[in-house]
């Protein structure tokens, strides 16, 4: 259920953020100069928001796993290190569970929370403390931080990202393109199995159907951004991936739903799909520490 008090907006010199956190901590809509850059299908009914995690708009938060995970071909199952099988769903919980929220004091941000309870230790049995914070940098920057903290006296193991959707028009795929680093490409097969890498290339038309549940694995250190080019729009969207103090992003994953759907996705990661089993991107946080996954989205006009 959802009402307009449990939508916050924050607005900082023309650009607007509206945030849900009763509704996975999500990020709802991102306006620069009255034009929307994240796509929401807005209005939405009880309904809708009641399966928040099926909205196809915003950026749901992917926590504790991202991806499917799978045990003997089953999708939605994990196995410990004590050979325990736990159900945890797809991308994990915490799109679907209400954060708690503390504005930021100057105004131009939002903190949301979320805490592990009898809802996440069934499937994931460990004490965390996740938090989503948004922050308006100025009228074309979002800064945005996912912070993993262990109260616990075990090893956390956790990989966690965004899947932020963009606004376009579904007719101007073609014409749009995305631009990455040096990558490689990888995929997950059907068995939640991870393809070998192949050579990656520098820009791909969104149009190419051939990077839908792609996985652009980010291969060395570069301070080159991700872009977004979306001629049509007339911008750019840069994802600067490369903050100080933040641990590494893994990949940016690309995805669209149909031929027909004015979004496109343009995800990082910490991780690579049941990294759970294959390691990849996979992070152990010890008892006591905090960590944080941090970015940048940088619009810029274009003629």
């Amino acid at each position: 259920m959802s009402s307009e008090k449990d939508i916050i907006e924050i607005e900082r010199d023309g650009a607007v953020i509206q945030l849900a956190p009763h509704a996975g901590g999500r990020l709802m809509t991102w306006r620069v100069g009255g034009e929307p850059v994240i796509h929401w299908p807005d209005p939405l009914d009880d309904a809708a928001w009641s399966n928040a995690a099926k909205i196809r708009g915003g950026n749901p938060l992917l926590f504790p796993f991202l991806g499917r995970h799978f045990v003997d071909g089953e999708i939605g199952k994990w196995r410990d290190a004590d050979g325990v099988v736990h159900s945890l769903p797809t991308h994990g919980f915490a799109r679907n569970l209400p954060f708690s929220a503390t504005r930021d004091a100057d105004g131009h941000g939002l903190r949301m929370t979320l805490v592990d309870s009898d809802a996440t230790r069934e499937g994931y049995p460990f004490a965390f403390r996740f938090e989503a914070a948004y922050r308006l940098v100025d009228a074309t920057t979002l800064e945005v931080e996912l912070t993993t903290s262990n109260p616990g006296e075990v090893a956390l193991p956790y990989y966690t990202g965004h899947h932020f959707y963009f606004h376009l028009p579904h007719a101007q795929r073609g014409e749009s393109s995305v631009e990455l680093p040096r990558t490689e490409r990888r995929r997950q097969r059907a068995d939640g199995s991870i393809t070998e890498a192949e050579p990656g290339a520098p820009r791909y038309a969104l149009s190419d159907d051939s990077i839908i549940d792609c996985f652009h694995c980010l291969t060395g250190p570069s301070d080159e951004p991700v872009r977004l080019v979306t001629p049509g729009l007339k911008r750019v969207v840069s994802f600067e991936l490369h903050q100080p103090d933040s641990v590494p992003w893994h990949a940016v994953t690309t995805w669209t739903e149909s031929d027909t759907a004015d979004f496109y996705c343009v995800e990082p990661w910490t991780g690579l799909p049941d990294a759970i089993h294959n390691g990849r991107g996979l992070r152990w946080l010890a008892p006591g520490k905090t960590e944080t996954a941090l970015l940048r989205l940088v619009v810029t006009p274009t003629a």
